[in-house]
């Protein structure tokens, strides 16, 4: 299967597979967000407020996210790649599990919690592989470092990339979003006329918009599934014995 011809899948991902890799939501009822407000940790006022609270509670979401490990579905969309198939993955989440999976075109549309960056320069960012951030870490320019995650209110730079490569897809796998949050929530719309797209979640059948095929499975479950097809038959299809 050369690069040119092989089928391209569009992976748009949220909050949901990362969940079964033991990573809270900030809508879970437990874990990191619990006694937090949105507002109090990861709004542009909040950091101004008391920067200090912020980074103490990323500095413990970064931990959360060393401890877990990519699941099934992570995993088999890194085996797809492997196959020769083009597999471009847009993801809500900050954790770095799709690329501990294997994935090597994985776009981050909120920012990545393994990095810091500048607060007077986004451009300028800096790895995190241990630790954490604390107030007094500086930039080459001499400014506190922040977390390297879109916060509520900020715009998402990487928008623009994501409507492109959504544009190119052959199929759109949607895992784990409900695409409620915009501007997430338009990405669908700059798919190709005809380009079929699956949603694979628990609660399909609230979350599927009109003309998007429905697998209701947990994505551990659901996605290694359609990715045996997929591998087994050289091709992107929606296979209706799995569609419910």
């Amino acid at each position: 299967m050369t690069p040119q011809r092989a089928p391209h899948l569009v992976v748009l991902t949220g909050a949901g597979i990362s969940a079964e890799s033991g990573i809270q939501t900030f809508r879970a009822d437990d874990g990191l967000w619990a006694d937090h407000r949105v507002e109090e940790v990861a709004t542009p006022e909040a950091w101004r407020r008391d920067p200090a609270r912020v980074l103490a509670f990323y500095n413990a979401r970064r931990d959360q996210v060393r401890r877990a490990r990519p699941n099934a579905a992570h995993k088999a969309l890194a085996a797809l790649e492997r196959q020769g198939f083009r597999v471009s993955i847009v993801t809500q989440n900050i954790d770095d599990l799709h690329e501990r999976a294997g994935s090597r075109q994985v776009l981050h549309l909120h920012g990545e919690i393994l990095k810091a960056r500048s607060t007077v320069d986004r451009r300028m960012h800096y790895p995190l592989p241990r630790g954490g951030i604390e107030l007094g870490d500086i930039c080459d320019k001499g400014s506190q470092l922040r977390p390297d995650v879109v916060w509520f209110g900020e715009e998402v730079p990487h928008f623009g990339e994501a409507c492109e490569i959504v544009g190119g897809a052959d199929l759109v796998l949607v895992v784990g979003t409900s695409l409620a949050v915009m501007p997430a929530a338009s990405l669908l719309q700059h798919a190709p006329l005809g380009a079929p797209c699956v949603l694979v979640d628990p609660e399909v059948e609230a979350l599927a918009p009109p003309g998007v095929a429905r697998l209701s499975q947990p994505a551990g479950k659901g996605v290694p599934a359609l990715v045996r097809h997929w591998r087994r038959e050289g091709r992107l299809w929606v296979p209706e014995t799995l569609l419910g």
